[in-house]
């Protein structure tokens, strides 16, 4: 009787050995947390920056717009000068529609954003036959004047400056065009525009 009641406390003296070798094997787990969280994380920063380059991947509208114009304007106030910038935007889609329009802001890229969304909004479409326009147009804006006369084919674009730059944009490949008033951007690209929606298709 004494042999086996010292078997059976030696017994429970066996088990605390079970739970110290246990003990070195829950360690991997800690290992295996960090590195999940090491991973996870790498992962989810990597996948956050993929989603930048995709934004930055988006589709074009076909629309190409121009800067013809920037200057840096100043407004006197009470509490001194207030300096602000002007620009002047022509936007097109080389196929007929173009729009124009001026705006001013705080700084270059503000002032040239607005003018590129408020030119989309505005846009008209100008009519043609056979690459140029279907007849010959003058038009005053101010002190410019603006004579556009249409070209047989193979002519090119015959203009200067600003309205040069305006006939690309709106797709016209033969134009004779000539600025017979002011040199001013502003002025000569707001006539172009007049003169173009006076331009009647023909039937």
């Amino acid at each position: 009787m004494n042999i086996n009641e010292q078997a059976e406390t030696t017994t429970p003296a066996a088990q605390p050995t079970e739970a110290t070798q246990a003990t070195p094997a829950a360690q991997p787990q800690g290992n295996d947390r960090r590195g999940g969280r090491s991973q996870g994380g790498r992962g989810g920063r990597g996948d956050r920056r993929g989603g930048k380059g995709k934004r930055e991947d988006r589709p074009s509208d076909g629309i190409d717009a121009r800067i013809i114009d920037l200057a840096r304007v100043t407004r006197v106030m009470a509490g001194g000068k207030r300096m602000r910038f002007r620009a002047c935007v022509v936007v097109g889609d080389k196929k007929g529609r173009i729009g124009m329009a001026v705006m001013k802001g705080a700084d270059v890229q503000f002032a040239v954003a607005k003018a590129t969304e408020k030119a989309k909004r505005h846009m008209i479409t100008v009519p043609t036959v056979n690459g140029t326009i279907p007849h010959r147009v003058q038009v005053k804006f101010g002190s410019a004047v603006v004579l556009l006369k249409s070209a047989k084919p193979g002519t090119g674009v015959i203009a200067g400056g600003p309205v040069r730059v305006m006939m690309e944009l709106a797709g016209i490949s033969n134009i004779v065009s000539k600025m017979m008033g002011s040199g001013n951007k502003i002025n000569n690209v707001s006539a172009v525009m007049e003169a173009f929606q006076l331009l009647k298709a023909r039937k």
